[in-house]
């Protein structure tokens, strides 16, 4: 590279005006933009394994990252990096560290006392279990009932803090005074991760079945964050991420066959799948789609 031509480090206006800002989610929750590095550009750059600036034209920027999201071109993606500052109820953040594709540095209860907030639930904000799924919840519980869970759940985050702060006043050892605090507790870490497997994370918590606590904070990294720090991007990971559909060779078969008004082909291909979970899906798919499921009853 000739000593005339300088590398110059993306720096993005919009993004050094959300430094250190905090975004609040779940009362006491926040997260703020600690760090960044690279943008739009460092994609492109890497894709084109180019160090020039300003080759091509910004339609064309466009054009290539649009292609690489398209046909899940990953490397390009990991050249920019985020680094966050999160406060998070610790079962939220138990879901959180299930990516294990980022660097984490979390507050230690072992060294610093717990901090002092607990994410509570409004009396219309107690959800009922899912009747089809063991894992998520539809619905709410009348606020009537809320009203008596919300009391009770003031009364557990009151008498477990005074435990624990009595335990920490006579000397117990912080690890072990921590043990009954609730998980409604808020942690803080420190959360850096590069941009493809981000929108990793963001691509599965921001799906309309994610827990509803976890869905905010990857809402407010994805609008607030991401969207600001690459909007190139962040328009092709909605286009083609998050709100894109993938279909099997299955799907396809039977989705041709309802457009080619075939209805009992594409009946017949559905019920070969069985009564499961994946042709459930493809139900989903094709509400969306517009068109009819004629193996349902009407």
């Amino acid at each position: 590279m000739p000593d005339s031509e300088k590398l110059v480090r993306p720096r993005i206006d919009a993004m050094e005006s959300i430094l250190g800002v905090p975004f609040k989610i779940l009362g006491d929750g926040f997260v703020r933009v600690v760090d960044y590095m690279g943008g739009d550009e460092s994609v492109v750059q890497a894709a084109r394994v180019s160090y020039g600036r300003g080759t091509k034209r910004v339609h064309e920027d466009r054009g290539l990252i649009r292609y690489l999201m398209r046909h899940r071109h990953t490397t390009p993606f990991e050249m920019c990096e985020l680094k966050i500052h999160v406060r998070v109820p610790m079962d939220c953040w138990r879901q959180w560290v299930r990516h294990r594709t980022a660097n984490i540095n979390e507050y230690s209860t072992r060294y610093s006392v717990a901090i002092d907030a607990a994410q509570s639930t409004s009396p219309d904000g107690w959800r009922k279990q899912s009747s089809s799924g063991r894992q998520g919840s539809e619905g709410f519980l009348d606020e009537s009932i809320g009203l008596q869970l919300s009391a009770e759940e003031s009364d557990l985050h009151q008498h477990s803090r005074k435990i624990y702060e009595n335990r920490l006043s006579i000397g117990v050892a912080r690890e072990q005074a921590r043990k009954d605090l609730p998980l409604s507790t808020y942690t803080e870490t420190y959360w850096k991760i590069d941009l493809h497997n981000l929108l990793h994370f963001l691509e599965l918590r921001m799906d309309s079945r994610a827990q509803e606590e976890i869905r905010a904070y990857a809402a407010c990294i994805g609008e607030n964050i991401v969207k600001v720090w690459c909007p190139m991007v962040w328009e092709a990971f909605v286009d083609y991420r998050l709100y894109g559909m993938v279909f099997s060779r299955v799907e396809a078969e039977i989705i041709k066959t309802l457009i080619a008004g075939d209805v009992d082909a594409a009946t017949k291909v559905a019920y070969s799948q069985g009564p499961n979970r994946e042709r459930k899906e493809l139900e989903e798919k094709l509400i969306k789609l517009g068109l009819p499921i004629p193996w349902l009853p009407k």
